[in-house]
């Protein structure tokens, strides 16, 4: 699979060639939600076939900072993200192959107060559900992160949070799923539901159509779009983030935080390097579509976003063709979407990077992406069945979440299509909390 929209951060998988003719279960969307799912789905005996229009991992799932962690999250996610991080630490010696998870632990360093607060007052939510957390005064925090840029008012440590590698998670878990009785099917774009009586009983692709009593979505940006077709709304905006990856350098810790920068360090001593909340929300026909749901989350967020107009507008996920259109090839005409990383805020992280630890002076990159993050109004994920469609579900609007929840989500929406008692109270993720004019309540980014 590897050719031009591969991108190189991203492990390659090979595809099954052979489309099946009938499966249990479709999923659309090779992204960690996609690809846990299939694992899930496959690991209690259902047949699945996974479809991507692209190859696996190739969008967000492999452009993140790829945490795993408790610390800070809605308490909303917080069963879901318990049982996340259970899973991650089990899926290596379930699969055979290693997916990076560490559990490092997390630090945060702020020489805001009103930032610190904020941290404290998570406090009862962490002893509420067993996280381990401490705060640090500002003499820890500057022993844990240089005050060369700024001088701390604390910080804190999030023992047992940790990473997994976002090149590997993703395709891991697809081959894991395979080993099951899964098929892949890279390049092979989902193109509508086929329905009987309201019922689900296949799902239309570019390569022909597979019989199936069930389909999930788990389309990451594009799942709007791909339920618009089957006459569910759902409200998701994304936003665009910047990130670049260092060459190998010394290790000045695992994962850190500052206002100044986020940063990963990867298994090949490589750093993932972004800065917090620098995203730009770019003017689309479907954020014009939802921009009633998502009022309060902009009004939230104001001071960290940057508005834009960019090609978003007539291609992609949110343009005038998705929100308007019916082309049944509407997905196949973006096979990976791959926005350009902003130039400027790529040299401010380097700078930025290079002030703050003396050690990375030289430090080079060795490239930079730009990404979409799919956000829910409440900025909390939706994985529900659909009361309109029965047999079609769906598992997007992760909100900067999805790869620490990936496990998670993946398992819960493979309970919830298979008919069993979920294992985490799936209430908080229906989609009809968005769409019914309950108040929305957002939650953390």
């Amino acid at each position: 699979m590897q050719g031009k929209d591969m991108h190189p951060l991203v492990q390659s998988v090979v595809s099954d060639e052979r489309l099946p003719d009938a499966v249990d279960v479709v999923v659309v969307g090779g992204g960690i939600v996609g690809t846990a799912s299939a694992y899930y789905l496959a690991r209690r005996g259902l047949s699945v076939a996974l479809v991507e229009k692209g190859h696996i991992g190739c969008e967000q799932s492999s452009r993140s900072w790829g945490w795993c962690r408790l610390q800070n999250r809605d308490r909303r996610e917080m069963p879901l993200s318990l049982l996340s991080m259970r899973l991650w630490d089990e899926l290596a010696g379930e699969i055979g192959q290693d997916l990076g998870f560490r559990r490092c632990g997390l630090v945060y360093t702020t020489d805001d107060e009103k930032m610190l607060a904020g941290w404290e007052a998570w406090r009862p939510v962490a002893m509420e559900f067993g996280v381990e957390t401490h705060m640090l005064n500002a003499a820890q925090a500057a022993g844990r992160v240089p005050e060369t840029r700024r001088k701390w008012v604390g910080g804190l440590h999030s023992v047992n949070d940790g990473k997994a590698e976002p090149s590997l998670a993703a395709p891991v878990l697809a081959e894991g799923a395979r080993k099951l009785g899964a098929t892949i099917h890279q390049g092979c774009a989902a193109r509508g539901v086929d329905m009987t009586n309201g019922r689900v009983t296949g799902l239309h692709t570019e390569r022909g159509t597979i019989r199936a009593d069930a389909v999930l979505c788990a389309a990451g940006a594009w799942a709007s779009a791909f339920m618009r077709r089957e006459g569910i709304t759902f409200p998701q905006a994304s936003v665009r983030q910047t990130a670049l990856r260092t060459k190998p350098t010394v290790n000045v810790g695992e994962v850190v935080y500052c206002p100044d920068l986020a940063m990963t360090r990867r298994l090949d001593g490589s750093y993932t390097v972004a800065i917090s909340g620098r995203v730009t929300l770019e003017l689309t026909p479907q954020g014009l579509r939802f921009s009633r749901e998502f009022m309060p989350q902009f009004i939230q967020r104001l001071k960290a976003v940057q508005m834009g107009v960019s090609a978003s507008f007539v291609n992609g996920p949110e343009s005038i063709e998705a929100v308007f259109g019916s082309d049944p090839a509407f997905f196949e005409k973006t096979r990976v979407l791959d926005p350009a990383p902003n130039g400027r805020l790529v040299k401010a992280i380097l700078s930025n990077l290079r002030g703050t630890f003396p050690q990375l002076a030289g430090v080079e990159i060795d490239s930079a992406w730009g990404a979409y993050v799919d956000c829910t109004p409440d900025a909390v994920p939706v994985v529900s069945s659909m009361n309109s469609v029965a047999g079609l579900f769906l598992a997007a609007g992760c909100s900067g979440h999805g790869f620490g929840l990936g496990p998670g989500i993946g398992y819960l929406a493979a309970e919830l299509v298979a008919n069993e008692a979920p294992s985490v109270d799936p209430t908080h993720f229906r989609l009809e909390r968005l769409i019914d004019g309950s108040r929305i309540k957002v939650g953390s980014l």
